[in-house]
């Protein structure tokens, strides 16, 4: 009798030939899937290439006078995306500052208070800065529903 791994291991090399061989053919291997398409990489060299090759956009080009409703509602998407964002920072910022008291006054921690201070000082900023980009994104959007 034979040993069953070698059964095991005939079963699947020939489930991969009929899969490859329908692949090929452009057959479906199963009704109602898509076949599998072949997609051709290009060398990053010669990529890189043919876009030296290509003349350069012009970047100083004035952006589209009427903004299409597409670019707006996805314009809106991403306000209301940052500004959850905004609501997640202010909820890190109070508990960390709520770690710190704790840290500092109720288990005398020194040594962890300075570094934690530097985290505190770290996530002010950011929610400074995500705050001013928010103000920014609000007035674009704004603008754009004016435009529309």
């Amino acid at each position: 009798m034979s040993d069953p791994r070698n059964v095991a291991h005939d079963k699947k090399v020939t489930q991969e030939k009929k899969h490859t061989a329908s692949a090929d053919e452009g057959q479906a291997g199963q009704p109602g899937k898509k076949t599998a398409v072949a997609t051709q990489r290009a060398d990053p060299a010669s990529e890189s290439a043919s876009r030296a090759d290509a003349p350069a956009a012009d970047t100083s080009a004035p952006p589209p006078a009427a903004a299409s409703p597409a670019a707006l509602e996805g314009s809106l998407v991403v306000l209301a995306q940052l500004k959850d964002l905004d609501f997640h920072s202010r909820a890190h910022l109070e508990r960390l500052a709520a770690l710190q008291m704790t840290i500092e006054d109720e288990l005398k921690q020194t040594t962890i208070a300075a570094p934690l201070a530097e985290v505190y000082a770290a996530q002010n900023v950011f929610q400074t800065s995500l705050t001013t980009l928010i103000d920014l994104y609000k007035a674009e959007c704004d603008r754009l529903q004016n435009a529309a």
